[in-house]
């Protein structure tokens, strides 16, 4: 089989109104978890209290702070795009949406600007549609897609668990969780290609 045969064609019946309302969508799921984010980071945890005692175990103020979890979130987005452009387009709105609420959030409720910390958080949203174009073409079966498969394996691995030769310590059962979530979209992707 030539391996031009295998690569993703992109979809391009999709429908202006279809378009616009996946990536208003896209937009809003950014907000609403920039703002939960962000909420978490707020919360005092009172383990009396059932819904927030399962977040304190779950140490899920501490996941919505870490790379990993957006990482996911975002290669699903470009994985599941109808092309390379539209998985750009949909990443950094999500991005934006994200970046955007969290920090005004922290502006207006917690009281302060962390503009330093958001600058960091702004440059990876300007440069995300380039990641998520080339994070699209993993649902290709060649060796390009193999490769880039591999590298997004690579940084989840070394986001989500502390490991060296010899050491393998897994911080979180979230980080686990958030790891095994990469490995299915990959796999779901790649074999959504026919």
């Amino acid at each position: 089989m030539e391996e031009s045969s295998c690569m993703k064609t992109p979809d391009k019946t999709m429908s202006l109104k279809k378009k616009v309302i996946t990536s208003f969508l896209v937009l809003l799921l950014g907000v609403v978890l920039g703002v939960f984010s962000k909420w978490l980071d707020n919360l005092s945890i009172n383990d009396t209290v059932w819904w927030q005692h399962i977040i304190g175990v779950l140490d899920l103020g501490n996941v919505f702070s870490e790379l990993n979890i957006w990482l996911l979130i975002a290669l699903a987005i470009s994985i599941f795009s109808s092309t390379p452009a539209r998985a750009g387009l949909n990443v950094f709105l999500f991005f934006l949406g994200m970046t955007t609420s969290y920090h005004l959030y922290t502006i207006h409720f917690s009281g302060f600007n962390p503009q330093r910390y958001m600058m960091i958080w702004y440059g990876m949203t300007l440069i995300s549609p380039i990641l998520a174009f080339i994070c699209w073409h993993i649902r290709g079966r060649n060796k390009i897609s193999v490769f880039i498969s591999s590298l997004i394996v690579c940084v989840m691995f070394i986001l989500s668990f502390n490991g060296d030769f010899g050491y393998f310590d897994a911080r979180r059962m979230v980080d686990l969780a958030i790891f095994v979530g990469t490995i299915l979209v990959l796999y779901i992707g790649m074999k959504d290609e026919t």
